[in-house]
C-alpha cells in the first residue's frame, strides 16, 4: 500500500489531496496569494481525516507549474519541506498535464488543448492527445504565448483551463468541445497521474525543478504579478 501526499499551489486554487491506493481524501480552496498560509492546514486536515500522520506518506506530489511564478515557488518549496521531513521522494506533476489527464478520463481519443491564463495577454498552452485508455501523449510540450495561437483549432478539440473564457474573444470557446468544469489544476488529478509512474519517475527532494516556461526575469518587471 503506496501512502502519497499531492499538493499544488500553482494557480489561484490552493489544493491537496492524499490517497492510501484505496482510497482519495482532498480539499481545495481558491485563494489567491493566501496559499503560504493556508496549505499546511489543508495537508493536516487531510491527513486527520484519513487517520494518517505525515510520517506514513511515501512520496510527495506536486504541481510544478507552469502557473503563478509565487504560486509554483511556494509549492515547491512546501513538497521539498515535507519530504525532507520524512525522508521521502517527489514526483512532479506539470498542471496542463494534470487538466487534461482529468479530461482523457471522459474523452478518450482526443485532441485535448490545456491553456491556462498568464497574465500580459499571453497564455500557458499545451496539447495532448488521450488514448482508448485515457492516457495522454504529449503534443506540444508546455509553453508560453498569445492566445491567437490557437486560432486554428478543429471542432473536435476538448479545451480546458482558465485561458478559454478569459480569452474568449480571441479564442472563440464556441468552436471546440469546451469543458468549463476543468477550469484549474488539482491536487487530486495530479495525484492520479502520478499514480501511473510512481515510483519510477520520482526524484530526491533536492532535485525537484519547477516548471516556470515563462522566465523569472519577466515577473520581476511587473510588481504585484504573482
Amino acid at each position: 500500500m503506496t501512502i502519497l501526499l499531492a499538493i499544488d499551489t500553482a494557480t489561484e486554487n490552493c489544493s491537496v489531496a492524499l490517497t492510501n491506493g484505496q482510497q482519495y481524501w482532498h480539499d481545495q480552496q481558491e485563494a489567491p496569494r493566501e496559499h503560504s498560509q493556508r496549505l499546511l492546514g489543508l495537508v493536516d486536515q487531510c491527513l486527520a481525516e484519513a487517520q494518517l500522520s505525515l510520517r506514513d506518506i511515501d512520496g510527495v506530489v506536486v504541481g510544478a507549474g507552469p502557473g503563478s511564478f509565487t504560486g509554483v515557488r511556494i509549492g515547491i518549496a512546501i513538497a521539498q519541506g515535507l519530504a525532507f521531513s520524512v525522508g521521502v521522494p517527489v514526483l512532479a506533476v506539470p498542471t496542463l498535464t494534470a487538466m487534461a489527464y482529468r479530461a482523457a478520463q471522459s474523452y478518450p481519443n482526443s485532441d485535448i488543448i490545456a491553456a491556462i491564463d498568464a497574465r500580459m495577454s499571453e497564455i500557458y498552452l499545451a496539447r495532448f492527445q488521450s488514448d482508448a485508455a485515457g492516457q495522454l501523449i504529449e503534443t506540444l510540450a508546455p509553453c508560453v504565448c498569445a492566445p491567437t495561437a490557437l486560432a486554428d483549432v478543429s471542432a473536435d478539440s476538448v479545451a480546458v483551463g482558465s485561458a478559454w473564457p478569459v480569452y474568449a474573444a480571441q479564442l472563440d470557446p464556441q468552436r471546440v468541445t469546451q469543458q468549463t468544469e476543468i477550469r484549474l489544476p488539482r491536487a487530486l488529478d495530479m495525484l492520479q497521474y502520478a499514480q501511473l509512474s510512481w515510483p519510477r519517475h520520482s526524484v530526491e527532494a533536492i532535485h525537484l525543478e519547477p516548471l516556470y516556461v515563462r522566465n523569472e526575469v519577466t515577473w520581476k518587471k511587473l510588481p504585484g504579478r504573482g
